[in-house]
Parts: structure tokens; sequence; C-alpha cells
């Protein structure tokens, strides 16, 4: 099975892309290598799959999925059993200063990829959401059936839309596509503008970290390993159309959520670091900021009822492989 991975150097397609290699899969991989965050970290990436005994088994291509000409040729010269689309501007927060990144990427980006599989008759679409898309919902914790229609970041309202689309190409070319709302992924070679990454250098430092809306929000923290079986999971079963009373038809279209079924306060968040690194953390507290939530906790009856998959990692287990990774890092202080 030959498997398209969008985004192959970023963190969750960097891992997936092993898990694939480890079980047999061809690989093509695509990413624009940009400058979001280090772009070293993702040729270290790169590196490590190409050090993997199945590197022949993998191609990447440097190539920006906004490019409609290149992802028309890719799917051009190359036939996809499954295609897994992670590319697209990640971050919150970095959509308040540089909204276009999140239009060309996560909106003419996944148009492009679509209209790919549609052509090129691809056999699943599996792509990722968020769980940014549930906003400033009270009701948790978050399923996916309940209402999502009023984001509080552009990064959200641009992962809403994807669904939205998938859900218009599943009913009108009969396209097969799962979306999946991912719960605040962490673990080792991940992004190091989020959060976790952020104390653990801080606290390795001696430096202040920033704790926003004075620590009082929830988590639903997921670790990658976990998060990798699930995509895999997901992408061995297939959507189906299903009967449907008033419409004759369901089309081949589902989303799950992803994450941890168990979150955790920022205080215990940031304890766990703490043990981890055998440090303390010098605390600076500080307001809500702009489009985020207080709390995010996912619902995952689906993904066990349908998937079959539970997530089994702790947030002390997950943590300390995090801080090991990091500590043996080139990065690291230690």
């Amino acid at each position: 099975m030959r498997v398209l991975v969008t985004g192959a150097a970023g963190f969750i397609g960097f891992h997936l892309t092993l898990a694939l290699l480890e079980r047999g899969n061809d690989v093509v991989g695509v990413d624009n290598l940009n400058d979001y965050y280090d772009p070293r970290l993702k040729r270290d990436r790169l590196d490590v799959i190409d050090s993997h005994e199945r590197a022949d088994a993998f191609t990447f291509l440097k190539e920006d999925i906004a490019d409609r000409d290149a992802m028309a040729a890719l799917f051009s010269e190359y036939s996809f059993d499954v295609v897994v689309n992670l590319a697209a501007q990640a971050g919150v927060r970095y959509s308040l200063e540089n909204p276009n990144a999140y239009v060309d990427s996560n909106l003419v980006g996944f148009v492009n990829i679509i209209e790919g599989c549609r052509y090129s008759k691809v056999g699943h679409l599996v792509y990722a959401s968020s769980s940014s898309v549930y906003g400033m919902n009270l009701k948790q914790p978050f399923r996916v059936g309940d209402r999502v229609d009023s984001p509080v970041s552009l990064y959200a309202a641009t992962k809403k839309s994807n669904e939205l689309m998938a859900h218009t190409y599943s009913h009108l070319f009969h396209i097969p596509t799962t979306g999946l709302r991912f719960f605040t992924v962490y673990g080792p070679y991940g992004r190091p503008d989020m959060a976790y990454y952020k104390f653990t250098r801080a606290i390795m430092n001696g430096d202040p970290i920033d704790v926003y809306n004075n620590g009082d929000m929830k988590r639903d923290f997921t670790y990658i390993d976990d998060i990798i079986e699930g995509v895999i999971s997901v992408m061995d079963r297939v959507p189906r159309s299903e009967p449907n009373i008033m419409s004759g038809a369901e089309p081949p279209y589902k989303v799950y959520n992803i994450g941890n079924n168990n979150p955790v306060t920022l205080g215990s968040f940031i304890e766990a670091i703490e043990e981890s690194c055998d440090r303390k953390a010098v605390k600076n507290y500080l307001p809500m900021q702009p489009g985020d939530v207080p709390s995010t906790f996912a619902d995952i009856d689906e993904l066990i009822d349908e998937i079959g998959f539970t997530p089994e990692t702790t947030i002390q287990d997950g943590i300390g492989k995090f801080v090991e990774w990091y500590s043996q890092s080139e990065r690291s202080v230690c």
C-alpha cells in the first residue's frame, strides 16, 4: 500500500511516516519546510527517517500543498491508496499575526489535496482537524455531534472549513473521508512553539514560564504514540455510505475526536514537567490570551466503539519520555 503523508517533516507526520514504514507501507512525504519554527528540527526528523532500515520505501518531495500545479503533478505521477493530510499552518495565536498563511495552507492547500484525491480515485482521505473547532463550548466532554459553528480563532475556522469541504466532496464525489480532531498532541520531536516544549526549556534553563489565565485551564493532552496508533487504525477503516430514510444515503464521511479523554489542569501539567526535570518552575502569571479556550475534553466513545482504539499513556509517562528525549537532544541544556 502506498500512502501520501503531507506535512511529513512535521511533528505528527514524522512519527506517522516512521510507523507506516515499520508496518511495510511505501510512503511519499510532502513538506514545504517553512520557517514557522526552526526548520532544522524538520530536517532532523527527515534525517531520522532517512536512517530507517526501510528508508528506500520513503520518497520526500519539498513542495507546498498550496501550489496547485505541484499538487496536480504529484497526483499524476503517483497512485495512492490512502492520503493523510497533516500539512497545515498550525498555531492559534499566530493566526492573529499572519492570517494569509492559514488561508493558503489550510484552505487552498486542502482543496488542492482533496481535488487530487477526487481525480485520482484515492481510496481514503484522512485529514487533521482540531479540538479548536469546539471554541468556547461550555458543554463537556466535547462530542463530535456538538455544534461547532462559533470558532474563536481563524485557525479553528479553517479546520471546521476542512470538515465542511470534506463532507461536500464525500457527498458529491463519494470520496471516503475521515477527519480527526486532535487534542493537544505532545511528545519527542514535538513543535517548539507548544507550551510543554517552552516550559521544559525554560525550567531547565532556570528561566520563568508564562502561565496564562493564572493557570486556570485544562487540556486533554494526548501523547504522540497514542495519536499515531489512532491515525493508523482510522486509515484502515474506510467510511462507507450508510442508508438514510430522508436522503437515501449518507456520504462516506466520518469525524472523530482523538484525545486522551482525561484532561489535566495546567498546574498538574507543569508539576509533571518539574518532576521529570527535577527542577521547580518560576511562574509568571498572565491573563488569558485571545483565541485560547479554558478547557478541552474529548469524548472518544465513537472512536472506541467504531475503531476499537483507546489512548493509554498517562501525562506522567508521556512527559517523562519527552523530557528524556529533550535532555539527550542537541538542543538540550543538560
